[in-house]
């Protein structure tokens, strides 16, 4: 699963980057903290506009969505997409042929459960400050206010040996693609087969990975802070 993510990315580095300009300077705020259940809109590549960074919300509404209180209740199942089933699963099925994005990231969290407790932990890669996850996006119209709404999921995939030990329930992870790969992925003329094989753990001996404090937890406080990433030890007794 990936629910929370660091994108404090300076617009410019993220520009220079990607080598594309963002669309919207002006709304983009970045942070060391987004969480997919507050609906956050977050930068994106698209296969269908590649010249441009645009903000999209975190939770993939289909096209085909009838209603608004239908769009609500799905989006809130769509923040992740599992490459096992892409194919399949009318949410996405359309989304892998034809309507692929980047999600920028400097980093992502995900949680231990050791001796009935879930340490968080912050994961990031070793040699680039800058990544991005692989995902699916799609634009639907509430046909009744006429407002436009651009969404996407982050697919997952099986966790590599390294996350299997931090994500110990699920043992699951964003797909990062590596960086010569990234065109592949928003090249409309790829064969399905071939973006299939993208979907896959990210090698192991490329990350690093801490454990980070409770702060990242906790209800009604500023988590747009470098204080949530730094490294944390709960080796010691007494911190619970």
């Amino acid at each position: 699963m990936c629910f929370t993510v660091n994108v404090n990315i300076v617009r410019e580095e993220m520009e220079r980057r990607f080598g594309v300009v963002l669309n919207d300077p002006d709304s983009y705020r970045p942070s060391y903290y987004y969480h997919a259940f507050e609906l956050p809109e977050m930068p994106a590549i698209c296969s269908e506009d590649r010249g441009r960074i645009k903000l999209f919300q975190w939770g993939l509404i289909p096209f085909w969505t009838g209603s608004f209180d239908q769009a609500e209740k799905i989006r809130f199942q769509t923040f992740n997409a599992r490459a096992e089933t892409i194919t399949s699963k009318p949410s996405f099925k359309q989304g892998i042929r034809s309507k692929r994005c980047l999600i920028p990231a400097a980093g992502f969290y995900e949680w231990q459960h050791r001796n009935n407790k879930k340490i968080p932990f912050y994961v990031h890669l070793k040699q680039r400050d800058i990544f991005s996850f692989a995902g699916v996006y799609d634009n639907w119209v509430n046909k009744i206010t006429g407002e436009l709404f651009s969404t996407f999921s982050i697919i997952t995939t099986t966790a590599n040996p390294m996350m299997e030990l931090i994500h110990n329930t699920k043992k699951r992870m964003p797909v990062i693609l590596e960086e010569e790969k990234e065109d592949l992925w928003l090249d409309q003329n790829t064969p399905l087969d071939d973006l299939l094989n993208l979907l896959v753990p990210y090698p192991e001996d490329l990350m690093e990975a801490h454990s980070i404090s409770t702060l990242i937890s906790k209800r009604q406080v500023e988590k747009n802070t470098p204080k949530l990433i730094e490294p944390y030890s709960y080796d010691h007794p007494g911190l619970f």
